[in-house]
């Protein structure tokens, strides 16, 4: 017997199957919720009732959903070669994808690696660091450092640096010898600033704190997100990077920018390290590099690291490391294509140009009812909410809801709702979108 088609808007019969990721699943299947179309920056559910993405999906449909020029691409490649590994083989063109991405990174970083997500990219980023330190004779160097309330993905390396702790207790010790950095969210001195936070860029020297407690020339790297995404979308205070950046190089010691989040355009340029004029040893990045479209992350790594593996006396494989889909044919057709949407569309610099906008109708929340921050830069956002008493996020809860039911989709972090909308958002839509928020706060007690 043939299997029944499926009809996408239709609910389906079974739902226990699937576990889904980071999900209440049994409150799922009461009342289940699905998406079954998406144009542009718009999504339809199963019930035919349209919202504005303002999420990007999970901060990674930068150029919008469906996109003709991407789907185009994947077909033709799965007509050409739909895989090939890159095991001492490969194909043409993951090297001319690559050629190509580079040259669009911080000066320097002229090699990147190929992963699948983001979770890849970091544990990826952290093996290289510390196998880089055992090629220069530096075994000693195995310590990681992380931040507070930092996301770095769900691999073992990933949550041994991150710091939001529902993420991390239910699998024991994970890796030895790691440390974290105070986070940098102070809504007491920086709350509805414009821009990047002026208090905090004191919290850096904590990094000389750890490393006189545990010796310097026993660090590896320090891994940071440039703004932490789903912490809360905590910015940097002003002269934060830049401060870590001169103790990392003090001590010896990779600095990783965790651009998973912030990378392809989302603040302004290619990289947040652009953007905030700070050149890290290593950027990972994922989600918006292929529009989400097929599975693809990447690890910007200095010539310096790169050239430090070539120069290996030993023949044979340098690092023994990789993924069988690294590189792999389709996701890298897709890249190229996002490359071509971002290249003649301005996407990398487009939220630099509504930065100014976006500021102005996020803050425009200051001294709405229970709203006790608001945090943007470039086209990532986050309305901070009091807590009910004895009622932890249940009124972000809420007002998330309140704001899908009208047609806008944000996303709730703890007691924030958060928005980082596709890049080819307008301003008649960015108005729409904190219209809707601060319709909820009204009208959510």
């Amino acid at each position: 017997m043939s299997a029944r088609p499926i009809d996408h808007n239709l609910v389906p019969d079974k739902l226990d199957s699937f576990w889904m990721p980071f999900s209440a699943n049994r409150d799922f299947h009461e009342m289940p919720h699905f998406i079954v179309k998406a144009r542009g920056t718009r999504y339809t559910d199963s019930n035919g009732h349209e919202v504005l993405d303002a999420t990007a999906g999970l901060w990674c449909v930068n150029a919008g959903h469906y996109r003709p020029e991407i789907n185009a691409a994947i077909a033709a490649q799965l007509e050409q070669t739909d895989f090939a590994h890159s095991f001492n083989a490969s194909h043409p063109l993951v090297f001319n994808y690559t050629d190509r991405l580079v040259k669009h990174a911080p000066e320097g970083m002229d090699h990147v690696f190929l992963t699948n997500s983001g979770s890849e990219s970091v544990d990826t980023a952290l093996k290289i660091a510390l196998a880089y330190h055992q090629v220069r004779g530096e075994g000693s160097r195995i310590r990681l450092v992380g931040r507070q309330k930092g996301y770095h993905g769900m691999g073992f390396g990933g949550l041994t640096v991150a710091g939001i702790g529902k993420n991390r207790t239910a699998f024991g010790p994970l890796l030895p010898g790691a440390d974290h950095l105070p986070h940098v969210l102070d809504i007491e001195r920086n709350a509805f600033s414009r821009g990047l936070p002026p208090h905090g860029m004191e919290l850096a020297d904590e990094l000389e704190a750890i490393a006189e407690l545990h010796g310097a020339h026993n660090i590896a790297a320090v891994v940071v997100e440039p703004i932490s995404g789903a912490g809360g979308v905590i910015l940097p205070p002003e002269g934060y990077l830049k401060r870590l950046r001169e103790l990392c190089t003090k001590h010896g010691i990779l600095l990783i920018f965790d651009e998973v989040i912030t990378g392809f355009g989302r603040t302004g340029a290619f990289s947040a390290a652009q953007r905030f004029g700070v050149t890290p040893d290593i950027i990972t990045m994922a989600k918006g590099i292929s529009n989400a479209t097929i599975p693809l992350g990447a690890v910007f790594v200095s010539n310096d690291i790169y050239e430090t593996f070539m120069s290996i006396d030993a023949p044979g494989v340098e690092l023994f490391h990789g993924y069988t889909y690294s590189g792999h044919p389709v996701a890298c057709a897709a890249g190229m294509a996002m490359l071509d949407i971002c290249e003649s569309e301005d996407l990398f610099t487009r939220a630099r140009s509504l930065h100014e906008f976006w500021m102005d109708q996020a803050l425009r929340l200051r001294g709405e009812p229970n709203v006790v921050d608001v945090r943007c830069h470039g086209l990532i956002g986050a309305v901070e909410f009091s807590p009910r008493d004895g009622q932890p996020m249940a009124r972000s809860k809420d007002i998330g809801k309140y704001c899908y039911d009208k047609g806008v989709w944000t996303r709730v972090i703890g007691e924030a709702v958060v928005q980082s909308p596709p890049l080819t958002i307008t301003e008649e839509e960015i108005t729409l979108l904190f219209d809707t928020i601060i319709d909820a706060a009204r009208n959510t007690q």
